[in-house]
């Protein structure tokens, strides 16, 4: 999903008056120095040619240490001029009334949308109604109704085309040293077919994104429209991004697709005839790999640890919240990468499915990293025991080294694939 890092924004400024070009600075709760943003790319008309300062009236603290100090990428959609909907009552009311199947008071305001792609963070979002900001009086350039439809065509296009560049630094083995100095991370792909899987999964975050704020504009008591919302939304997205419609198929392709149902079929089949004939055996149900076992334990036992040590209402952001949120999405990642342990035997996967386990790799590893930033602030707040926030940094360390493993495993096996 995206970063979308609002709530800890003090203050901030972009500039434009370079065609072509976005920069800018913006500071957040917790951080020194400004994060600095080196952007390919402009806004949308209201800003093109401007300097925008911003500024929060309520910042709040988050979990801000995997940010990039340096934002080096392309712009996404930028504007202080898209209107939404503002609840006129606080949220729990709207959630009792949408469940109701009832209205809700509500007025139309701007809204400022900042959006762009980095190397570093991938899709990053701050958007609010409640900042304040101030447009400079003259522009140094100026963008036409014709230049801002092209312009959005470019940012709605701004993900693929990063990936697609990034795909051909990796082909090329063209990338500058300071290039690597500046982006190189952990996340960087370093294949084709890597880039590839993280753009893929870049593209249903970013369908997922619409399909639920689509589904919170419009009332989640209704799920009977999910469907036709997805699909909508779907098409949507691939007009934005330019994507040609799906080609129909040629007989020959039918003709082989139902091959295909065939075998499935018959697969399937033979499948549930030996599941019938092992029924006096008795269930057995499919143990989890050790990892996995082993993370959803640490995330049990931390969760009863914390849960005497929560105030009432805690904060999202709070040090422990993020702590056992991280264990737990790490675990459940790590159970779609890692399935079962007969799947085992099947280490590492094919490449055909690699991309997709590496995704899932990577975003355990980055929930166990977010988890040891917990860590360091409940250090600081010194939350729970010092023996007990020693003990959970040595066993999420030691699970994050074996991820890191598996994470270089299904990398060469993605590489020795390709061409």
């Amino acid at each position: 999903m995206a970063w979308r890092i609002d709530e800890s924004v003090i203050r901030g400024e972009i500039d434009n008056r370079i065609k072509g070009r976005l920069t800018g600075k913006i500071w957040f709760v917790g951080i020194d120095e400004p994060v600095e943003l080196k952007l390919e790319g402009n806004p949308w008309r209201d800003l093109a040619g401007h300097v925008l300062t911003f500024t929060n009236p309520n910042p709040k603290p988050g979990n801000l240490d995997s940010l990039a100090k340096i934002q080096q990428g392309v712009v996404g959609d930028i504007t202080a001029s898209r209107k939404v909907k503002i609840p006129e009552l606080p949220i729990e009311e709207v959630m009792k009334l949408s469940k109701a199947g009832l209205s809700w008071p509500w007025h139309w305001a701007n809204s400022l949308y900042l959006e762009w792609f980095s190397a570093r963070n991938g899709r990053v979002v701050i958007e609010s109604a409640d900042y304040q900001i101030q447009i400079d009086a003259e522009s140094t350039w100026s963008m036409d109704e014709a230049m801002e439809l092209e312009q959005c065509k470019e940012n709605a296009m701004a993900l693929t085309n990063f990936m697609d560049r990034l795909c051909q630094a990796i082909d090329d083995k063209k990338l500058t040293v300071e290039f690597q100095e500046e982006n190189l991370d952990e996340d960087e792909p370093q294949s084709r077919a890597e880039a590839q899987a993280d753009a893929e999964a870049a593209y249903m975050n970013q369908l997922l994104d619409r399909v639920e704020a689509r589904m919170e504009r419009e009332g989640w008591n209704d799920m009977s429209n999910y469907d036709t919302i997805y699909e909508e939304e779907r098409e949507r997205l691939r007009r934005d991004l330019g994507m040609q419609p799906d080609p129909e198929p040629t007989p020959e392709q039918l003709e082989q697709n139902e091959r295909w149902i065939a075998e499935m079929n018959a697969i399937a089949k033979e499948a549930l005839s030996d599941m019938e004939a092992e029924k006096w055996k008795g269930h057995q149900e499919r143990k989890r790999p050790e990892l996995v076992e082993r993370t959803s334990e640490l995330g049990i036992s931390v969760h009863k640890t914390v849960h005497d040590l929560l105030p009432a209402n805690p904060p999202q952001e709070h040090p422990l919240l993020e702590i056992v949120n991280g264990i737990r999405l790490a675990s459940a990642k790590l159970a779609g990468a890692l399935g079962c342990e007969e799947d085992e035997e099947d280490w590492p996967p094919d490449p055909l499915f690699a991309g997709g386990t590496l995704v899932r790799l990577k975003k355990a590893r980055n929930a166990l990293s977010d988890t040891l930033s917990g860590l360091t602030s409940a250090d600081q707040e010194n939350l729970g025991t010092p023996e007990w926030r020693n003990q959970t940094r040595q066993e999420i360390d030691t699970i994050l080294n074996e991820v890191r493993k598996l994470i270089q495993e299904v990398r060469d096996v993605l590489s020795d694939g390709e061409v």
